[in-house]
């Protein structure tokens, strides 16, 4: 294991953007993980930060001064019916992966989610019928692993790369479902 030693995870800046295009470009570029198939232009990823944040979480993993990593919650659906499920998304520098990383911005996001009254966490990821060079099962091992479980699996839904793949729903309860849950509160307003 990599020593994290000087790994710390902090809430993201919009001025952060650059450093964090850097960890997430090769996974457009390389890799089917994400379905994007252009690199957003720097302004964009900022107003993306900023829009995050304004809801929920976007969290970034530092060694030193390098952003090594980085996660965020999103709306899993835009009505109001939904606010307490959300979707979480996690990218680790390729040279960081497996060193826990992802485990450490994952349990920040949950503490964070739970702080906001969220009760479900969900992930979408592509799945591959079988792994090959842009895609594995690594991601699904993964949440897994987190607690994460399956839920469903959309067949060929996802184009790149001149292939197919597939989508998988992964879902983890991080609190107890019951009447009049305690209101959504935005992280802009945490304290």
């Amino acid at each position: 294991m990599k020593d994290q030693t000087y790994i710390t995870v902090r809430t993201a800046s919009p001025w952060d953007a650059e450093q964090i295009l850097a960890v997430y470009a090769p996974y457009v570029e390389h890799t089917a993980i994400t379905f994007e198939y252009e690199v957003p232009d720097l302004e964009e990823f900022q107003k993306r930060i900023g829009t995050t944040l304004q809801r929920y979480p976007y969290l970034v993993s530092e060694r030193g001064e390098e952003i090594v990593g980085f996660a965020y919650l999103s709306p899993f659906k835009g009505r109001a019916a939904y606010d307490w499920s959300a979707e979480v998304s996690i990218y680790v520098k390729n040279s960081m992966r497996k060193s826990g990383i992802g485990r450490r911005l994952y349990e920040e996001i949950e503490r964070i989610a739970r702080e906001q009254h969220l009760l479900n966490l969900n992930a979408c990821i592509g799945y591959p019928e079988k792994e090959d060079e842009y895609l594995t099962k690594n991601s699904v091992q993964f949440h897994a692993h987190m607690g994460y479980q399956m839920v469903g699996e959309f067949h060929k839904s996802g184009y790149k790369f001149g292939r197919w793949y597939n989508m998988v729903w992964m879902e983890k309860m991080i609190g107890e479902h019951k009447g009049n849950p305690e209101p959504f509160l935005p992280f802009s307003e945490l304290s």
